[in-house]
């Protein structure tokens, strides 16, 4: 029997012909099974054929196989089991006697590594990647934990997490990449869990009860205005009742956030820096640089390897300046780099005299600009830089050649300050140029020489505020990158303390990687 059999593709001009010499049904079962794929393989042609959803395998897969030797899950897999997670402080490392069995710690933290490190930070799209992505399945054993799970493990572990950030740090020093003791410290603000309108100052309270004044001022007029509508002894149109409901409505809408206004005010009194956020209670609204803008944020502080550009140190706090966190930054650096010694460079933002005195005495040098903020040098006179120490007489030089000798001693904010001042002013041909007073005074602080050795520091060194900015600015761009529109997450100063330092983490992860590569990275861990 010659079956003579057409199969169509999926262009109308061709067919297919096949001419089998087979008396038996098998061979059309055969030819219909052929049709899709021969109609496939005219629409495909000249493409890379992908495999048949409907295609069985004689054996399973080995899930191993699908992560390649330089996968970066290789490493996070190796790092975590190389952590000694019961002293790290991580709940559940060991199993209960009774009641159900928990997850244990590791998969669990290497499954948080993984979603950092790939943008994946909320809880419920970690729980989708695990029901999905082979690259999770591979590094948990294909564990789905559920939501509720993940998240808990993230605010219930986080003095752990926080650990395990600096124990990387710990292992990128021992592997020679944080030999250079010179780090950049900065600071940037990374947006809270708390919109503008639900944060509350003094200032803000006012210009909104001054708001609402208007409002009802405005709603009165309008309410005289759709009386004055209806002649004496008429019944009001529809449209006036409509428009007087509408406006009754709105006043009391603003009585209500009067009644509210006064309770967050009473909140905000009793608060210790006069600030309030209905969110998240611990974030505070800051300034940033642009001017006249600010945002409801975290303030984070970071000292940056001048080398591998590591971060080698962070911090969150809620204080929207820098002023008094380069002592805290520098200390955190050299005791993570375990050196006797340090070099750090921050922007101007970071000078305070007692802040850098705690530098020095902690064995920290310290490079930074002084900021400008003389009154008689912005009016056009002679600032305290125009006048010279001279150390060994214990003397100020006047631009005019006249010495301002050490008067008396007084204490400013706490601080010992010796007045230097001289009687010459009255006639010296400058004094316009110099003073508004009958003599011009100089004061110095007990520790000035500390801060002058400082700005010695960046004369020697010109090229310091542009390592700063190469240093320490880009790793805040990549987090801020990675973190999104959002940044945070979590509420409360600790919970976001715990998700930075995951960020961190993340970063530091793919700075080593990029810097050894997979394979001499895994090597260096297993040594």
């Amino acid at each position: 029997m010659k079956i003579h059999k057409a199969v169509r593709c999926a262009q109308p001009s061709k067919s297919v012909h096949c001419n089998v010499r087979f008396g038996s049904r098998l061979c059309e079962n055969l030819i219909d099974a052929m049709i899709p794929l021969l109609n496939r393989g005219g629409l495909m042609k000249g493409f890379v054929q992908g495999a048949d959803r409907q295609q069985t395998t004689l054996l399973p897969e080995c899930l191993d196989d699908w992560v390649d030797e330089s996968n970066p899950v290789r490493a996070v897999d190796v790092f975590v089991d190389a952590l000694e997670l019961g002293d790290l402080g991580f709940d559940g490392v060991d199993p209960a006697a009774t009641g159900r069995p928990a997850y244990h710690p590791s998969p669990m933290l290497k499954l948080y590594i993984y979603g950092y490190l790939n943008r994946v930070q909320s809880s419920r799209r970690l729980e989708r990647e695990a029901g999905r992505n082979l690259e999770v399945m591979w590094l948990t054993g294909r564990l789905v934990p559920d939501h509720k799970t993940i998240a808990d493990f993230r605010k219930d572990n986080g003095p752990a997490i926080r650990k395990v950030c600096a124990q990387f740090v710990e292992l990128c020093r021992k592997m020679g990449l944080l030999a250079k003791a010179s780090v950049a410290v900065d600071g940037s603000k990374f947006k809270a869990v708390n919109s503008r309108d639900n944060n509350f100052t003094q200032g803000k309270i006012k210009r909104r009860q001054k708001q609402i004044e208007e409002s009802v001022a405005r709603y009165m007029s309008q309410l005289d205005t759709a009386d004055r509508q209806t002649a004496a002894g008429e019944e009001p149109s529809e449209t006036v009742l409509l428009t007087k409901t509408r406006l009754k409505e709105k006043l009391a809408k603003l009585e209500e956030e009067v009644k509210r206004l006064a309770a967050i005010e009473k909140a905000l009194l009793a608060s210790h820096d006069k600030q309030i956020s209905l969110t998240d209670p611990d974030c505070r609204s800051m300034a940033t640089s642009g001017r006249g803008s600010g945002m409801v944020a975290y303030n984070v502080q970071s000292a940056v390897d001048t080398t591998n550009h590591l971060i080698v140190a962070h911090e969150v706090t809620n204080i929207g300046t820098d002023r008094s966190q380069l002592a805290t930054m520098a200390q955190a650096a050299k005791a993570a780099l375990h050196s006797d010694n340090l070099d750090v460079v921050a922007d101007r933002g970071y000078f305070k005299g007692e802040e850098i005195l705690a530098c020095e005495q902690a064995g920290v040098a310290v490079t930074l600009p002084k900021p400008q903020t003389s009154g008689a040098k912005s009016a056009g006179r002679f600032g305290k830089p125009d006048f010279v120490y001279l150390a060994k007489d214990d003397v100020y030089r006047c631009p005019a050649g006249e010495k301002l000798a050490h008067h008396f001693t007084a204490d400013e904010d706490g601080q010992k300050m010796r007045i230097y001042l001289t009687k010459a002013c009255r006639t010296c041909p400058f004094k316009d140029q110099c003073t508004t007073s009958n003599e011009r005074r100089i004061k110095r602080w007990e520790y000035e020489h500390v801060v002058e050795a400082a700005q010695t520091r960046l004369d020697q060194n010109p090229q310091a505020m542009r390592v700063r900015r190469e240093t320490v600015e880009h790793p805040f761009a990549t987090l801020k990158m990675r973190m999104g529109a959002t940044h945070f997450l979590m509420k409360t100063l600790p919970k976001v303390a715990t998700e930075m330092a995951l960020h961190v983490l993340a970063y530091n992860l793919t700075r080593v990687m990029n810097i050894l590569g997979i394979k001499p990275f895994l090597a260096a861990i297993r040594t």
